[in-house]
């Protein structure tokens, strides 16, 4: 199934014919490695978080050749700030691929006010910062993650030092967790439907496949 964000569709387009004649399960077609780092403050809460996505080779100059403008095999700033835009308002409906869970509940995020486009060494990289929509104490179990719901992009997080926290509390503890496939689909097996096996893309529950840095706090850290 074809992503379905405009910024994917315009910068993707010699990879989206792959996924017409993909199956029906969905599989990535668009590779990001992924840093995210998660800010306390000195109340107790999280207070943002920090993310860094650098795409892969073939992506990445897909990008180069549908937004150099002046065709000088380079993006300027302007058309760095184009791809950002462009990424900006694609990604609002899948809150900015953001994964946040407190007690197994989602969080709220606020939409990051811009995002940054750069490219390095031929790879597009794309950084953000990203606040809770109300005050979220480190408290019960919160877990952070990155995943794309349509299964067209794999965000993945090479080493488990790539998820931190700055100034974890000190009754907090912190784990990287890497669902195995299996695991995730028999453990949620009761509430995956066949719609779900059918079209992955149009169901919520794709989050249980994404690696994520889970922190367990006492009431009084």
């Amino acid at each position: 199934m074809a992503i379905r964000t405009n910024f994917m569709l315009r910068a993707g387009i010699s990879l989206l014919a792959l996924t017409f004649a993909a199956p029906a399960f969905a599989h990535p077609h668009v590779f990001a490695e992924a840093r995210l780092d998660v800010n306390t403050d000195g109340n107790g809460n999280v207070a943002s978080l920090h993310h860094v996505w650098r795409f892969d080779d073939l992506f990445s100059s897909t990008v180069l050749v549908e937004f150099d403008k002046n065709q000088d095999l380079a993006l300027d700033q302007a058309e760095l700030d184009e791809v950002a835009s462009v990424v900006h308002g694609s990604l609002a409906d899948f809150n900015y691929f953001q994964l946040v869970t407190r007690d197994g509940k989602d969080v709220p995020m606020q939409a990051p006010e811009r995002l940054i486009a750069d490219f390095v060494d031929n790879q597009l990289i794309i950084l953000f910062e990203s606040k809770p929509e109300t005050p979220l104490p480190l408290t019960g179990k919160i877990a952070f993650g990155v995943y794309d719901p349509t299964f067209y992009t794999a965000i993945d997080f090479i080493e488990d030092s790539y998820m931190t926290v700055n100034s974890l509390p000190a009754g907090c503890t912190s784990s990287v967790v890497r669902p195995d496939p299996d695991e995730a689909i028999a453990q949620n097996q009761q509430t995956l439907t066949d719609a779900f096996f059918d079209d992955p893309t149009g169901n919520d529950m794709s989050k249980i496949f994404a690696t994520r840095l889970e922190l367990t706090c006492s009431k009084d850290s």
